[in-house]
């Protein structure tokens, strides 16, 4: 499983990972990792280790080490505030700290040793990370995934997108989560492929990096897509990949015009590892995320008062990237037979690709007896140049029960509110357009930097 990372005797590679201006060969790495290895087997209680994930080699290093060891590695956003650090320290039970001594609170700081360290088998079916979720709830909660689950999101995704030791992985998302740390790292070193990390995901550093395959976020692609001249120097790639929210229509064709690439979708949550991909041997699709990975199975629930005309319900997952259960909690959403309900409402077409509409619990808007899936207005209204974010939301309404909403930050001009209406009922049905438009300076976000939807309703 994940402690065949870095077979020790393949052949070394000056330039296995690159972050920012410091390059760590296959065998510096690995030197770097048995040190850290070697300092956890120290110690009397090893595990786990809490680490500073901010964008360096320390930070690669040590989950590398930590791996190897069978530690449990516990990343923490580097832009944590105290009380989020200190609820993921006590929650994990963390016992070892590697990063800044200043933020150790009680727990000893590790400092990797120089001795040697002997490879050795790690149970595949322990746990290997934990991973906190953004909060959104209530504070974060832990999410063990073992090498098992880990190596079976990691293995699908290289069989549907061809990923092979040949491929350079460019990306600058951050090394805490899912999409950054899992799929941005832990695939590279599994497949044997060399990994630049921009620690920005700037359109300027895409662009200086010869890679082919990048990773980035819609926000990521929008910028590229505003810079022709850094997306044109990726026409070199072979696939780009977006991740961690819906790609707009708009900057998907804006990146297949200027790049000659047709960026393709992933969706997956902490709690599942990347369920679903568009697959490199067929054509992606804009607004459509895939089918499943691996020897995943989805299914769409219907809602109580039953399927709508496009089928939208919510997505449920069930395959070996699924965790068994939150660390120390009860898991409501996880049922004995291995479903898992995402809370994400979907569309799954006749060919198993899927649509993301958005969030049950926000995004499910009940409007003059039609339901509503926030997630696909929001698509089309990003899609106008003036919008540059946008959330809608379903409002209290005597008449309707729910009238659709939308906050956009943007450039304000003379009938922006009229066109955004008529954009969004011309594009889809128009009992989906919005009845409101506000424009806001600025969306209220989580420290994650997901738009906390709850607060707009409190408005």
């Amino acid at each position: 499983m994940l402690d065949a990372l870095l077979d020790p005797t393949g052949p070394d590679l000056p330039d296995l990972v690159t972050v920012g201006d410091a390059v760590l060969s296959r065998d510096a790495l690995l030197d770097g990792a048995h040190g850290v290895a070697a300092e956890l087997d120290r110690r009397t209680r090893p595990g786990p280790v809490a680490v500073h994930a901010s964008p360096d080699v320390l930070t690669v290093v040590a989950v590398v080490g930590a791996l190897l060891a069978g530690v449990p590695v516990v990343p923490v956003p580097p832009d944590s505030g105290p009380d989020e650090r200190r609820h993921v320290l006590a929650d994990s039970g963390a016992v070892t700290w590697s990063g800044p001594a200043a933020l150790a609170g009680d727990l000893p700081v590790l400092t990797p040793g120089l001795e040697s360290w002997a490879p050795r088998r790690v149970d595949p079916d322990a746990t290997a990370l934990l991973l906190y979720t953004s909060g959104t709830t209530g504070p974060p909660k832990g999410v063990p995934h073992t090498g098992r689950t880990l190596a079976a999101c990691l293995d699908g995704l290289a069989e549907a997108w061809a990923w092979t030791p040949d491929d350079v992985l460019v990306h600058g998302l951050p090394l805490f989560h899912l999409h950054g740390l899992v799929l941005g790292l832990l695939s590279p070193l599994r497949v044997g492929s060399r990994l630049v990390h921009t620690v920005r995901p700037s359109p300027e550093a895409y662009a200086a990096a010869a890679g082919s395959v990048y990773f980035g976020v819609p926000t990521v692609w929008h910028r590229v897509a505003q810079s022709p001249e850094a997306a044109r120097a990726l026409r070199r790639a072979r696939l780009l990949v977006s991740g961690s929210a819906p790609l707009p229509v708009s900057t998907f064709t804006a990146l297949q015009e200027l790049t000659g690439l047709a960026p393709h979708e992933r969706y997956g949550m902490t709690e599942t590892g990347i369920t679903l991909a568009a697959r490199v041997d067929e054509a992606p699709r804009p607004g459509w995320v895939g089918r499943p990975v691996g020897a995943t199975e989805t299914r769409i629930a219907s809602p109580a008062d039953g399927p709508d005309d496009e089928g939208m319900g919510r997505l449920e997952v069930r395959g070996p990237s699924v965790m068994s259960g939150y660390l120390g909690r009860p898991s409501p959403d996880l049922a004995d037979d291995g479903w898992f309900s995402t809370g994400d409402l979907a569309v799954r077409d006749a060919d198993g690709w899927h649509r993301i509409v958005g969030r049950e619990s926000t995004d499910l808007i009940k409007t003059g007896g039609y339901r509503v899936g926030s997630g696909e207005v929001e698509a089309v209204l990003l899609d106008h140049p003036a919008v540059d974010e946008v959330a809608v939301v379903g409002v209290p309404d005597d008449d309707l029960g729910q009238r659709i909403v939308a906050f956009v930050v943007g450039a304000a001009a003379p009938g922006l509110e009229t066109e955004l209406v008529e954009l969004v009922g011309s594009r889809l049905s128009w009992h989906k357009r919005p009845r409101e438009v506000v424009l806001v300076d600025e969306l209220p976000r989580n420290a994650m930097g997901k738009v906390q939807k709850t607060l707009l309703l409190d408005d």
